[in-house]
Formats: structure tokens, C-alpha cells, sequence
């Protein structure tokens, strides 16, 4: 665990991809919710 976030926040390369993971998975779960929320409206 402390070799993960040394690699993580050691330096700013790490700490840019796991920027970019999270922002993709929030897009994803984002849009998903729009999605359902859109589907649902027209029902």
C-alpha cells in the first residue's frame, strides 16, 4: 500500500493518471445516470 501511494503522489505523473481514471469513471457514471434519468422521463 505504501509503494502505491508513493508511486501515486510521489510524483505528478502518477498523480495525473489517477486524475484522469477518476474523471473518466465519473464521465462514465455521469452520463449513464443522465441516460437512465432521460428514459425514464419519457415513460
Amino acid at each position: 500500500m505504501e509503494q502505491w501511494l508513493d508511486l501515486l503522489f510521489g510524483n505528478s505523473i502518477g498523480l495525473m493518471s489517477m486524475l484522469v481514471v477518476f474523471g473518466t469513471i465519473f464521465i462514465a457514471v455521469f452520463l449513464a445516470t443522465m441516460l437512465i434519468f432521460k428514459s425514464n422521463e419519457h415513460k
